[in-house]
């Protein structure tokens, strides 16, 4: 008789598609996430005995337990299959812990792609549970909750109920801020460039030289009377070139992504924000149905990883599939090296099989997915592909005592770029040649031209540039990076203003407040040093709960001077122009989890509330209501009727107001993007048309 076998994993998606591999004689479920955790209504941790955490049940997670401890009752054999990191062991902790399983048994299965050879691998090589990993995510989880449940309170009674500290958020706030200060405090350096366009006389092909300086010294040209005196000395001069330097340059690729970098090229590219990514990349790990004989199949590896380590049949596959493509002189198969901070237990983000390409399976993936596979594939391609080749020239041109300079240069062999071009080569691929120069050659000027230019304060953090920063500086892992973001942004400490990220008032105030009162809370040094206690503890180097006893007693003493030193401070809410129809004050604008809203100042008396109405200006074709910008429950814009739910009408493209269809007289709709138009919504009207540059 067969025996009978349960594997629980995270996700109903990631059961699904390993159902699929493992017949009739396994039932597959899902925990949801955690099951068993700290109470959200308390912190739930004993202080006064070792930091012990009081774990409970999570709410509305009761009958999921139940059913998972009967079907762990009639099974044989039970496989704890969470996710491969510390949140993944923990969660198979609580769930061992909770029925009754052995977490010293061979009950743990770990994969790092969802695909039928890696699962049906991992479960015939079951280990126990590693309670490393527990203890580095118990630490974690108690250190954060001391932090926010303890400090969270002083902003309530000091500053304004709803806000929240913590380790990471705070950090990442109070760089944002200093950033902003950086910014306001900047004082613009006026200085000039001069271009002269050349043209070199056998091939008539003109180039643009930039200035260099004098007799061979670099100059810096401050304002306009020092360029209009160099533009009028070189105006009738000889221009010679001097010297012609030729080469060859390689640019090496890029190593695969891990989930920083990921996180940073698609928001570079596709300016995607980092949860969206992270929500993307999560779908494609858990499984897609592409059909044909492969069916459900995990499309990457494991998304939450530091690591640039590449399996060995993985890179075997890639240098075979590479190699029957490109050709060999194409191949370069490297293993990269990982940081030492990195935690090398997952590889890093590829695609499971090279051999499924991103265009083949286009028509089974929703866009955003397509985009985000695509990049992961050809980054990975990429990065056993052999280097890019340029011929280069530089050129240093006299004229007179003046000195110019001019570079060029063209690819010679494509290498990695044949698949994958990365942000920072874009501008390099577009570059172009110099015409064929040599030295002692005469050259006719064409024109030059005096540039005023000022110098520029430092950029504002986007979500890549902070994650780059977050990750040099060591403050956060893989699995914070996005939720930090969406927390300081959904706390109202931050806004975005396209890709930027700007402190608000309250931002300032709560990181100053941050500053002046738990100053090692906020050090960079100070959090990324407990990140690597915490790794210490993963790698059973250290006891969790020395971590703790080595902080709280200088946080609690920091803790009772900031109740006594902070002063209650008073932040007004932003006044609208909307008037409350209940009692006529002036409507201010409120943040909650789900985005701002209109609320009366005059609480409690008067608990008028409304949404923020953003019409479009265009009326719908169906009952003439105003269309308004509308939000989905995942955060997506679209354009719904004033009317809704009466009114079903609905649009993902935005519609143009004050402008009809000049052929049938129906709503516009403009398409943004590269390939941005204008077009009718009626479907019987072919109408469309470039956008024009103003719009």
């Amino acid at each position: 008789m067969a025996t009978k076998k349960l594997l629980i994993v995270e996700s109903p998606a990631k059961a699904g598609t390993i159902k699929k591999y493992l017949g009739k004689d396994y039932t597959v479920m899902a925990s949801m996430g955690h099951i068993i955790d700290l109470p959200k209504s308390q912190m739930g941790v004993d202080l006064e005995n070792d930091f012990t955490p009081r774990y409970i049940t999570i709410r509305g997670k009761g009958p999921l337990l139940t059913q998972l401890k009967k079907e762990a009752k009639k099974a044989d054999k039970v496989y704890l299959a969470t996710d491969p990191d510390r949140e993944g062991e923990a969660i198979s902790w609580h769930l061992a812990n909770a029925l009754n399983i052995d977490p010293d048994s061979d009950c743990r299965v770990t994969f790092n792609e969802i695909t039928k050879n890696a699962v049906k691998s991992a479960i015939k090589t079951p280990r126990s549970i590693d309670m490393d990993l527990v203890d580095a995510q118990q630490a974690r989880r108690v250190l954060d909750r001391i932090v926010g449940y303890t400090l969270s309170p002083i902003l309530w009674e000091k500053v304004k109920r709803g806000l929240s500290a913590g380790r990471v958020q705070s950090v990442a706030t109070k760089l944002i801020c200093d950033r902003e200060e950086e910014i306001e405090n900047f004082t613009p350096q006026e200085y000039w460039t001069i271009e002269a366009t050349m043209t070199e006389p056998s091939s008539r092909k003109d180039f643009i030289a930039k200035y260099y300086g004098e007799n061979g010294s670099e100059i810096k040209i401050n304002n306009a009377e020092e360029a209009a005196k160099i533009t009028s000395d070189i105006k009738d001069a000889e221009f010679v070139v001097e010297k012609v330097k030729r080469g060859q340059q390689k640019r090496n690729p890029q190593p695969p992504f891990t989930t920083s970098t990921l996180q940073q090229d698609a928001s570079r590219k596709y300016n995607f924000q980092a949860a969206k990514t992270m929500q993307i990349a999560q779908t494609l790990y858990e499984g897609v149905n592409i059909g044909g004989k492969i069916g459900s199949i995990g499309l990457i590896t494991y998304m939450r990883t530091d690591s640039l380590r590449i399996a060995d049949d993985a890179q075997k596959e890639a240098v075979d599939y590479l190699t029957n493509t490109y050709g060999s002189e194409y191949v370069n198969p490297k293993q990269y090296k990982t940081k030492k901070s990195a935690q090398d237990a997952h590889e890093a983000i590829r695609p499971t099989s090279i051999s499924i390409k991103p265009i083949d399976i286009k028509d089974k993936l929703t866009n955003d997915q397509y985009r985000l596979y695509k990049l992961i594939w050809e980054r990975f391609a990429a990065s056993q592909m052999s280097s890019a080749v340029y011929d280069t020239m530089q050129t240093t041109i006299r004229a007179g005592r003046h000195t110019f300079k001019a570079s060029g240069s063209n690819v010679k062999f494509k290498g990695y770029m044949t698949v994958y071009v990365e942000s920072a080569d874009e501008k390099e691929a577009k570059s172009k040649m110099l015409p064929p120069l040599e030295e002692n050659q005469r050259l006719k000027l064409k024109c030059s031209e005096e540039k005023q230019h000022f110098t520029q304060p430092p950029a504002r953090y986007s979500d890549a540039t902070l994650i780059r920063e977050l990750e040099e500086n060591g403050i956060g892992r893989p699995s914070t990076y996005a939720p930090t973001i969406s927390t300081i942004v959904s706390r109202g400490y931050v806004v975005r203003n396209k890709k930027q990220l700007i402190p608000t008032e309250l931002g300032f105030v709560t990181s100053e407040i941050m500053k002046n009162n738990f100053s090692d809370i906020v050090d960079v040094e100070f959090t990324a040093d407990m990140e690597q206690e915490l790794d210490n503890v993963e790698e059973g180097s250290l006891e969790w709960k020395k971590v703790l006893n080595d902080f709280y007693p200088s946080f609690c003493d920091s803790l009772e001077k900031a109740q006594k030193n902070i002063e209650k401070i008073q932040i007004k809410d932003e006044e609208s122009d909307v008037v409350c129809e209940k009692c006529g004050r002036k409507m201010v604008y409120k943040l909650s989890k789900f985005g701002k809203f209109l609320a009366c100042p005059g609480y409690p008396e008067c608990k008028n509330t409304k949404t923020i109405r953003e019409g479009t200006g265009a009326m719908c074709p169906k009952c003439g209501g105003e269309i308004l910008v509308k939000k989905s429950r995942r955060g997506k814009i679209y354009y719904g009727c004033e009317h809704s739910p009466k009114c079903d009408f609905m649009l993902w493209d935005m519609p143009v107001k004050d402008e009809e269809c000049p052929q049938c007289g129906g709503l516009l709709l403009k398409k943004q993007g590269k390939r941005g138009k204008i077009y009718c919504h009626n479907e019987d009207c072919k109408y469309e048309r470039k956008l024009k540059e103003n719009e």
